[in-house]
């Protein structure tokens, strides 16, 4: 009967150890795994103060595996992310889109006994994604729900494509590497001119400091727009700089309605694409590409411990982590 050490949010904000029972898990083609490191998502922010398991940015090493396991075995190192199930016979999952399955098992919504936030975790063997030998298990895990995300914003892009990331924050920095090698010219917008050495040095080819401006100009127009900004844009301001049929992926989750203007949308071709993380063809693509070329997300580290995991979410909650927080389970 397995269990494990977990962390649950709690109605003050400040997440709980507890112990998670999984009586009789390990059957059919499920894997239990020891959790060496869990990114922090801002969507965990979302969740501290509710009576769930946090965390969806895993990565681990294979303990132990169900009687119909076929490809992972003991000591592989695996990871997970935002979705960790479906129904398999749907539409959606016949042709790969299984992130759109009316069964789909999304963190926050299923499975609110276990995540990331603990000792170990017991999954699915077909939506664990293997991790390269290559990439370390501090930099894996950010990459399981925030590089993956951006990497599928980016699907389809062209080298001959130029790419504006608004904000160099968790996702902007992932976006520039990801575009860059992908071939792309890439501008970046931010507020301020404080991370432009940084994002020149991640792969940036211009960057557009904003605050105060009433117009902006750069060397082409934007044939994808990735918004990673913490608060919605100015979109009188950005959609001059847009190409025709120029694409806008809005990847930060906002309350309230998305507002753009209908005129500039209309007579330019603009489309508003509504992303989700990827299906697991995507994120295992990402995970190679990301190997091959090099890229890495650049982390903080913190213990998961209750005090650690408070820390870390205090800190991003403020703006003060730098671009990703990993949780590292003490020894």
């Amino acid at each position: 009967m397995p269990s494990f050490t977990v962390f649950r949010g709690h109605e003050s904000g400040n997440p709980v150890k507890a112990i998670t029972v999984k009586p009789n898990a390990l059957t059919e083609d499920y894997v239990l795994l020891r959790v060496t490191a869990s990114g922090l998502c801002g969507t965990d922010l979302h969740y501290r103060h509710t009576n769930m398991v946090l965390g969806h940015e895993g990565v681990g090493v294979v303990e132990d595996v169900g009687p119909t396991t076929r490809f992972l075995k003991k000591g592989d190192r695996v990871g997970w992310g935002y979705e960790t199930d479906s129904c398999g016979h749907c539409l959606e999952c016949l042709q790969g889109t299984e992130t759109y399955c009316s069964e789909r098992a999304f963190y926050a919504v299923k499975n609110l006994d276990q995540g990331s936030f603990a000792s170990h975790a017991i999954w699915r063997e077909s939506f664990l994604h293997r991790i390269p030998d290559s990439m370390s298990d501090a930099a894996a895990a950010p990459l399981q729900c925030g590089g993956a995300t951006v990497f599928m914003a980016l699907d389809g892009v062209k080298p001959t494509d130029t790419v504006g990331i608004l904000g160099v924050g968790g996702l902007g920095h992932l976006a520039i590497q990801f575009a860059a090698k992908m071939g792309c010219r890439v501008i970046v917008l931010s507020g301020s001119n404080r991370k432009r050495e940084e994002a020149l040095k991640l792969g940036a080819h211009e960057f557009i400091a904003t605050k105060g401006s009433t117009r902006l100009s750069t060397s082409t127009p934007l044939n994808r727009l990735i918004v990673t900004a913490a608060v919605p844009p100015n979109w009188d301001l950005l959609l001059p700089i847009l190409a025709p049929r120029a694409q806008i992926y809005p990847l930060t989750v906002s309350p309230g309605n998305f507002e753009i203007p209908y005129l500039s949308l209309i007579l330019s071709g603009i489309k508003v694409v509504g992303s989700l993380v990827p299906p697991r063809a995507i994120h295992r693509q990402m995970l190679e590409f990301t190997a091959l070329h090099r890229i890495e997300p650049i982390v903080e580290r913190f213990p998961m411990t209750e005090e650690g995991i408070v820390e870390a979410m205090d800190r991003l909650d403020r703006g003060e982590v730098n671009y990703r927080a990993v949780l590292i389970p003490e020894e």
